[in-house]
């Protein structure tokens, strides 16, 4: 997803109070961005904890900062400065971590992003936003552009399920109809299953939900009323079970009356042969791939 949000970014440059900052990351993929903004792209070296303090200060002073890094440095290593200078303040920085769950892949468990939502939500006054394809990337920049609040995007790689019509941008989506189970993703790792189910008849065909952004806003009247008819709610994401997407939904819908009969929570399991392999490796290991869903679902 970088590239297209490298384009989204040179077109919010417009605004002259847009800054970027980079963590000495970017090579093939921001250079019309930096030569786009000029002074206002701004490379902060590996000094990830300092590159966040500096954020917080542009805001502070009325500009709109974006800190860019791999997910872990702009969220793990810089921890204490978003927490104190950003959030604390309730500050308009925007962070965004590439590579987000097992994206950089045989680069190991430094550069996976396995809790960095559910990390992050743990602050006060921090939204995340997680495109799941390609197109909703420009939509959630443009948004951001105007949002006052901290913020975390997470990308990931464009998986885009070819043959399926996706629905425009929205913190919830509908994008698959079927009489079978609940589904909620988050990310793209959820585009491979949308592929999969798409051959799959009525019956057995689950139907399919994008969550793409957090904290949980009021769960949609459609989305109750689905799980309601389904009575099994399944959610694929690639983050641990720990402040994940599960968690939150798990709790919103007991806090509701609605809990479902059944739920079944598809999510990171760290290191499971203790070896390191693809991003489609691991995601087999804890059995996010669509077959492994598909097969918990028909249990």
């Amino acid at each position: 997803m970088r590239n297209p949000f490298c384009q989204s970014m040179i077109e919010a440059a417009a605004d002259p109070s847009v800054v970027f900052l980079t963590g000495d990351l970017g090579y093939r993929a921001l250079e019309p961005l930096r030569d786009a903004m000029g002074s206002r792209f701004i490379n902060a070296g590996v000094a990830e904890q300092n590159m966040v303090s500096t954020a917080a200060g542009l805001a502070r002073a009325g500009l709109r900062p974006w800190a860019y890094s791999i997910a872990p440095f702009v969220y793990a290593r810089p921890y204490e400065q978003i927490r104190n200078g950003i959030c604390l303040h309730d500050l308009p920085a925007r962070l965004v971590g590439n590579g987000g769950g097992y994206g950089y892949g045989v680069m190991g468990a430094t550069h996976h992003a396995l809790e960095d939502y559910g990390a992050l939500l743990c602050l006060q006054h921090m939204h995340v936003f997680v495109p799941a394809f390609a197109a909703d990337v420009g939509a959630v920049v443009r948004h951001l552009g105007t949002f006052n609040h901290p913020a975390y995007l997470r990308l990931g790689l464009a998986e885009d399920p070819t043959g399926v019509p996706l629905p425009a941008y929205a913190p919830w989506r509908r994008v698959v109809e079927g009489d079978g189970p609940t589904v909620i993703g988050v990310g793209p790792v959820v585009s491979p299953l949308i592929a999969a189910c798409a051959a799959l008849d009525a019956a057995r065909r689950p139907t399919i939900w994008v969550l793409s952004e957090l904290p949980l806003a009021e769960l949609p009247d459609a989305l109750l009323a689905d799980l309601r008819r389904s009575e099994h709610l399944v959610v694929v994401e690639e983050h641990v079970a720990r402040g994940s997407a599960g968690e939150l939904l798990a709790h919103r819908l007991l806090l509701d009356g609605e809990a479902p009969r059944r739920f079944t929570h598809r999510c990171a399991r760290g290191y499971v042969s203790g070896r390191y392999g693809s991003q489609r490796f691991h995601r087999r290991e804890s059995g996010l791939d669509a077959d492994s869903i598909l097969a918990a679902i028909d249990a």
